[in-house]
């Protein structure tokens, strides 16, 4: 199961549209993982009408439009793996041990806000993924979005993708 994993869109504020590059990504994902700060309607729309299956979440930074169509968290199994999705998981430092302590039925954990990329496993095997921002790179070199496979419980080829600049 291939999956695309995204983050902190802000659309149409940071960016007019997705990249190109991520656009042609999703026909090729089972399943899109969106975790907040969508801003706009448009693009959750368009991720609906778009991917075969998506997992999302509402950000801090979304209005009561996304609200009313999105979770806060949000959980699937993929790929024989429990996934949950998240926008906000607090400061980096004592995260994997905030997040297993939350999350103890999850196997990985998808989470956005900060816009910085983010791989890490906490010591009960939760494993901790933000695929950070393809629209707003913040104090990162990069724009960036991931790819995984889930596949019979197992997590391979987690890929993290830098963008072209605008």
């Amino acid at each position: 199961m291939r999956l695309l994993l995204m983050s902190d869109t802000h659309l149409p504020k940071r960016a007019k549209k997705l990249p190109e590059q991520l656009l042609e990504e999703i026909p090729r994902a089972d399943v899109v993982v969106h975790a907040g700060d969508w801003v706009d309607t448009d693009t959750l729309d368009l991720l609906e009408s778009r991917s075969r299956r998506l997992l999302a979440v509402y950000g801090n930074n979304d209005g009561p439009a996304l609200r009313a169509r999105l979770p806060e968290v949000a959980r699937a199994e993929l790929g024989g793996l429990r996934f949950g999705v998240i926008h906000e998981t607090g400061p980096a430092q004592g995260r994997e041990k905030r997040c297993a302590e939350r999350f103890p039925d999850l196997d990985v954990l998808v989470f956005g806000h900060s816009h910085i990329p983010w791989d890490t496993t906490a010591p009960t095997g939760l494993r901790l993924l933000n695929p950070g921002s393809p629209t707003d790179r913040r104090r990162q070199p990069h724009c960036t979005y991931m790819t995984a496979t889930a596949d019979d419980g197992l997590l391979t080829e987690v890929a993290l993708h830098r963008l072209p600049p605008r």
